[in-house]
């Protein structure tokens, strides 16, 4: 093994959602030495390709991680597309600006977490935030990330035609899904300025963040492991055998990357892990508890006329299934343009798609082998339980009547994937389970909690529970998925942790 020249006070591994967050927080002190990985490429401040700016061009296959997973019963092998990239899925994902609802924040807080409600979070939430609209009370106006509440006069007819057959079907119009009410339907708010994509290495490592002396920005390094002297962490070694040397490790790999990274170090459970030839140091449940959206597109061509395709992201249902517990929204309608499909007609599509939130069913993520190139082996486990599979179908129903209805079927055309959406329940359950594809907002792998917790990874700051030096930041901390997508919540989570454990006063 090489040894670097460049020892750090902190070290961060990934420049995604979370880890360029922390590498631009945690350097504002000019006697901290802050060191950031990426095994993606760095583009600097401002060289990043037109298809990672373009925000109407959702994943890019040039700038992926090129997993796979088995998705459920009846998809054994499913995309499960991650930004490999300065920025990581930030720069990929649709531009969707939407918090984690306090009602989330209320279960983390039933559970342990009780540092972590909504009153807790909301100041960092702000202060991410730059918006121009929106109550003061919910709103930052300064922070770096701009968030911009798409109005009617900026979707196509199709997602104004989606809202008001939701309204007709009696649902409430929102108008800021980040304010008070979240019941209802309406435009989305996105991270998105003149049809360009902010993601974190956009707003966070600026060209001024990365002039500092103490912060060094490293591209194409993909990390193997962890290395520990007496229980505490002493820095990695990438896959290329070069040593980084730190006083402290911060994990920002993400869901699926830090998890392997940290089963590599030996933290993990400890059978799965010795069966691999790798001695367990902690056993810990690290990838036992993968949780995200199902997802069931249902993808419908534009009337003549009706071909308008920008933006792609447009407006969302969120909504109650019948057997959704007391303050909680369950499911989610979108309404979005999926350009670039292979089966796009000449006339444009639009996509209904149906996602259930607040899933039951948990999945893993393993490692296939020992080798830090090797694919990890991800399991969701997607509908993996009766009552997921009943308020999905719930869901789809609703989507299907929408589409109906109208208000919308005028901008319709017919529908293309699937062929069809039957009206029998055990039928259309069987073409859901077929249909299930990736909403991309895997969590909970790494899960914050108390140390005797069964599910716990880190404590509530991030730490690796039983290890000195070493924590982990990013989505995979979550202890439960949100009813939303995830990216504003792990910037905040990011936000959060740097300033209560590095930039407290």
């Amino acid at each position: 093994m090489s040894h670097s020249v460049e020892p750090a006070d902190a070290l961060i591994v990934g420049g995604g959602s979370a880890g360029a967050v922390l590498a631009a927080r945690l350097s504002e002190n000019p006697a901290r030495r802050v060191v950031l990985l990426e095994a993606g490429p760095d583009y600097g401040a401002t060289q990043f390709p037109d298809a990672l700016l373009d925000a109407n061009r959702i994943a890019d296959l040039d700038h992926d991680w090129g997993y796979t997973s088995r998705g459920g019963r009846l998809t054994p092998s499913m995309v499960a597309l991650r930004g490999k990239v300065m920025g990581g899925s930030s720069a990929v994902n649709a531009g969707a600006a939407l918090r984690a609802r306090a009602r989330d924040f209320a279960r983390w807080a039933e559970n342990g977490l009780d540092d972590w409600s909504f009153a807790d979070v909301l100041p960092y939430f702000r202060a991410l935030e730059n918006t121009p609209t929106g109550e003061d009370e919910f709103h930052g106006r300064s922070g770096p990330m701009p968030v911009r509440q798409l109005t009617d006069s900026e979707l196509t007819p199709a997602h104004r035609g989606f809202i008001d057959a939701a309204v007709a079907l009696g649902h409430k119009r929102i108008t800021d899904f980040n304010g008070a009410e979240q019941d209802g339907v309406g435009a989305f708010a996105v991270n998105v300025l003149d049809g360009i994509r902010q993601n974190t290495a956009l707003v966070y490592l600026t060209a001024e963040v990365r002039a500092r002396p103490n912060l060094t920005v490293h591209g194409a390094v993909t990390v193997d492991r962890v290395l520990f002297r007496a229980g505490s962490a002493t820095g990695v070694v990438t896959a290329d055998g070069t040593v980084h040397h730190a006083d402290e490790v911060i994990l920002s790999a993400g869901t699926y990357g830090s998890a392997a990274i940290l089963l590599r170090s030996g933290i993990g459970p400890a059978g799965e892990l010795a069966s691999l030839g790798i001695e367990p140091l902690a056993d810990l449940p690290v990838g036992q508890h993968l949780q995200d959206h199902p997802f069931c597109p249902a993808v419908h061509a534009l009337a003549p006329g009706r071909g308008e395709m920008a933006p792609a992201l447009g407006a969302l249902l969120w909504t109650a299934s019948s057997e959704a517990a007391e303050g909680e929204l369950d499911l989610n309608v979108v309404a979005v343009h999926p350009n670039g499909a292979p089966f796009m007609p000449a006339g444009g599509v639009i996509a209904l798609s149906t996602a259930l939130v607040l899933p039951e069913a948990e999945g893993t993520v393993r490692l296939a082998s020992r080798d830090p190139l090797a694919q990890p082996l991800i399991d969701h486990n997607y509908l993996g339980t009766e009552r997921d599979r009943r308020r999905m179908l719930e869901g789809v129903r609703i989507a299907r009547d929408l589409a109906r209805g109208p208000a919308l079927a005028p901008s319709l055309a017919g529908l293309l994937m699937p062929r069809e959406l039957p009206d029998d329940a055990e039928e259309l359950t069987r073409v859901i389970e077929s249909s299930l594809s990736i909403y991309g907002h895997p969590t909970s792998t790494a899960p914050m909690g108390a140390a005797d917790s069964p599910q716990a990874v880190v404590d509530s700051r991030g730490a690796v529970h039983g290890i000195a030096a070493l924590r982990v930041v990013d989505a995979s901390i979550i202890p439960y998925v949100p009813s939303s997508v995830t990216n504003l919540t792990t910037i905040m989570i990011a936000e959060r942790i740097a300033h209560l454990v590095y930039n407290h006063a």
